[in-house]
């Protein structure tokens, strides 16, 4: 039942991609965030096989213990349904003793899914069709961002620099004039994932052909990118408020210590604290930063964003900025630097959440 006064939000999260750990843990952030007095909370888990459950929405069962991630289980809770028919009043219970029934009408999806299936578009397009305000980036920004091609592509138009690519459609194979001029080493990844799965550095072209099968084992879609010498720097961005301009924020650096050579999923979330170190805001020079920060909102722009979106660059020695890739539905773990990047900047994580709920109840953007 909903209170009076309150704003009802239905928090998404777990889901069929390969993030699904991540998303778990980035929704139990979100809703130990979340003021009680101000808002009635739907925790709404996904399983890695596709189905939606009303879970208990409790914090401290979405962390990650012992270094292993949460998962939603079909036993989590009764199992929902998000009807795309916008007079059906959204969610609906499937209750095996009662049979269905609707809950109370959702003012507001927080869709915190990663991947496939959750920040490509496909979930936006079934909460467009229920006419439900959601969280984040449309239909189209999140295809695109999802899609490392055609976010390189539409920002290079926008004229960001963005290193040397090559795309691998099924079938295909790197010829030798892209091994030319590529050169080693490279980063094999899929075009349509994140959080680092299915990525490999290639430092001999014999290993090509493995890691382009690794990467085809989540995408057929395989993009070989040159790498690119340089320091590792993030920004957040969030759309701006009244229908003004998109906002930066300040500007973080991640660095790998030890014997890691690159920035990979495990360095990500389960060994962060040893592995990795964190600058923020990142010691670059003042004109660097504004332009990554320039550079970053342009590509918000560029894709149609909405909401928020993390921006990722390479800036090299020269202090030349490239533009690595766009999350439209960044991690909002614990460690997670798009919350740590909006701290710093005077947004704390509450009313960080706070403001992306308000920013997709009251924007025309879409």
């Amino acid at each position: 039942m909903t209170t009076p006064g309150k704003t009802r939000v239905a928090i998404v999260f777990g889901g069929r991609s390969p993030e699904h750990g991540i998303s778990c843990v980035s929704a139990g952030s979100v809703l130990a965030a979340l003021d009680p007095d101000e808002y009635d909370v739907v925790p709404v888990g996904i399983t890695r096989q596709g189905q939606w459950v009303l879970t208990s929405g409790e914090p401290g069962e979405l962390a990650i213990r012992a270094r292993t991630l949460p998962e939603v289980t079909a036993g989590a809770g009764v199992e929902v349904v998000l009807h795309a028919d916008p007079t059906a009043g959204g969610l609906l219970v499937l209750d095996p003793a009662e049979g269905p029934r609707a809950l109370a009408d959702v003012d507001v999806v927080f869709p915190v899914l990663h991947g496939a299936y959750g920040e490509d578009g496909t979930i936006q397009g079934m909460l467009e069709m229920a006419d439900i305000p959601y969280v984040g980036a449309n239909v189209f920004a999140s295809a695109a961002a999802m899609d490392k091609e055609f976010t390189k592509k539409l920002c290079a138009v926008e004229g960001i620099p963005v290193g040397p690519y090559a795309v691998l459609r099924n079938g295909m194979t790197l010829s030798e004039a892209d091994k030319q001029r590529l050169g080693l080493p490279v980063f094999v990844k899929p075009s349509r994932a994140g959080s680092s799965f299915g990525i490999t550095r290639v430092d001999d072209w014999a290993q090509l052909d493995a890691a382009v099968a690794t990467a085809r084992e989540i995408d057929t879609k395989v993009l070989v990118e040159a790498a690119i010498v340089g320091r590792e720097i993030e920004c957040g961005v969030l759309e701006g408020e009244a229908g003004g301009a998109p906002e930066a924020s300040v500007l973080a650096e991640v660095r790998m210590v030890g014997d890691r050579e690159w920035y990979d999923f495990e360095a990500k979330y389960l060994f962060a604290d040893e592995v990795c170190e964190y600058d923020v805001p990142a010691g670059l020079p003042e004109r660097v930063t504004r332009q990554v920060q320039e550079y970053a909102t342009r590509a918000f722009t560029a894709l149609d964003c909405a909401g928020l979106a993390r921006v990722d660059f390479f800036v090299t020695p020269d202090l030349d900025v490239y533009l690595n890739e766009i999350n439209t539905m960044p991690g909002f773990t614990p460690t997670s630097m798009f919350p740590r990047m909006w701290a710093a900047s005077g947004l704390e994580y509450p009313k960080l959440v706070n403001r992306l709920i308000r920013t997709a109840l009251g924007s025309g953007s879409r």
